[in-house]
Order: structure tokens, then sequence, then C-alpha cells
């Protein structure tokens, strides 16, 4: 089973991706084979003072995904991301999480090799 994980405002593939990782809402994982979905919530992690990239990382790697897509991923968290095996899809703000997974399924998403945000 090939699974993703997408940052979400909501928990749908029509929600829009949260251009941020670890504050996001949380995170819609796709089996890419049959699209079915299951939603993350990431509220514990908006309200901490730090630390809420590792948080966020922790998640998404307990739900077995292979790829994160998103928008902005901080150093510490891209470390994390990439400790666990999981590939980061980054710049995909303004998508609905639907047309991000379209566009990884059809190779249209660049792997990033390193954070695109500065760290905090």
């Amino acid at each position: 089973m090939n699974r993703i994980a997408v940052t979400s405002e909501g928990p749908s593939l029509d929600d829009l991706v949260d251009p941020r990782f670890g504050r996001a809402a949380g995170f819609v994982v796709v089996d890419l084979e049959t699209m079915n979905t299951q939603y993350i919530d990431n509220g514990q992690s908006q309200v901490m003072a730090q630390g809420a990239g590792i948080q966020a990382a922790e998640l998404v790697a307990q739900a077995g995904v292979s790829c994160l897509l998103t928008g902005y991923v901080g150093p510490k968290a891209f470390k994390a991301l990439s400790a666990a095996g999981i590939n980061v899809g980054q710049n995909l703000e303004g998508l609905t999480v639907r047309d991000a997974v379209e566009r990884y399924k059809s190779d249209q998403v660049e792997i990033a090799q390193a954070a695109n945000r500065a760290g905090r």
C-alpha cells in the first residue's frame, strides 16, 4: 500500500493544502491506489511554543506514509521527516489536497533535498 500525507486546512480532498507543516490544522492521509482517506488532527502541535514540526513529523511517521506534501517545512522538521524515511514535496500551497495528490501521482512534484523555511 502506498500512502502519502498532505497538510490540510480540513479533513477532505477538497480542502486546501495548509502551507504550514508543523502548525498545519491536520493531515489527510491518502491511499494512492484507492484514494481512500484518513484525517489526522494536528491541533496539539498548533499550540506548542516550540517543537511543533518535530511533533507533526512523529504523527506523520506513525501514519506509515512514504511522502508528505505541503507548503513549507523548517529544518528541524525536515530532518525528522528524512530520518523517518519520508520524502517531502514542498511549495504546494494554494492547491486543494486532491490537486496536490494528482500532481504527485503524475510525477509533477519535485522531492525536496532541504527545508524551504528558516528555523525559529
